[in-house]
């Protein structure tokens, strides 16, 4: 039997901790939870949650610097953060989700959408950290990924890339050759149940991102105008 997925709450504000902590208990999740940054990213670091919701403002840690250091980290760069804020301007969700964030949820929220954000996110995880056994490894001219292992090597030096980063490339690599439009992309990657309520420029970012990072080979990952993008391998 498999034990239940883990789920890291930190927020200041003791009543959406208690709501959620009831929801989530009752879906069958276990939950940890801390009242300040410091405090979560502590217990990140060392109870390893399988997914953290956080807020913006938090004492202590802000969330969005807990996200940048979480991401930065081999162990658990690769947990799915969602981010909650009063915040709702678009510049400030970019923000976000080039810190790290994986979702980002507006305060107020239905704690019914945050469980169905939350299984949603873990789905999407497991699917990317299981690929099928003949497809475990992935070679495109001087790049090779480890999809298992989550690591990547350009010229078998190893290559840096943000949790996003590693699922957008993972993303185009199974399109085989297809073009992907970037709300298909912002679906895949960052799973918005309502990809038109964030700008795809959030895309864009990423994919500029993943090219300077991947040298020669971002020739190969082309930009098709008013469709989208694709990954000629």
């Amino acid at each position: 039997m498999n034990s239940p997925a883990r789920v890291l709450i930190i927020d200041d504000e003791k009543n959406i901790v208690e709501a959620l902590r009831y929801n989530l208990d009752r879906e069958g999740f276990e939950t940890l939870f801390a009242f300040d940054g410091l405090t979560g990213l502590e217990l990140a670091r060392t109870q390893l949650p399988d997914l953290i919701i956080s807020d913006w403002m938090l004492p202590g840690l802000t969330g969005l610097e807990l996200c940048r250091r979480l991401s930065a980290l081999e162990e658990t760069k690769h947990i799915p953060i969602i981010l909650l804020t009063v915040r709702s301007d678009e510049t400030d969700k970019v923000l976000g989700l080039e810190m790290g964030a994986h979702d980002y949820v507006t305060k107020p929220f239905s704690t019914r959408e945050m469980v169905a954000r939350v299984k949603a996110a873990l789905r999407r995880q497991e699917t990317l950290s299981a690929p099928r056994v003949q497809e475990e490894m992935f070679s495109l001219g001087s790049l090779k990924v480890d999809w298992a292992r989550h690591r990547a090597f350009l010229d078998n030096e190893p290559l840096e890339l943000t949790s996003k980063e590693f699922h957008l490339l993972k993303a185009l690599v199974e399109a085989k050759g297809r073009v992907l439009s970037r709300e298909q992309l912002l679906d895949q990657v960052w799973d918005y149940e309502q990809a038109s309520n964030v700008s795809t420029r959030t895309v864009d970012l990423h994919v500029s991102q993943l090219r300077r990072k991947l040298g020669p080979v971002s020739r190969q990952l082309v930009t098709v105008k008013n469709a989208g993008y694709r990954l000629d391998a």
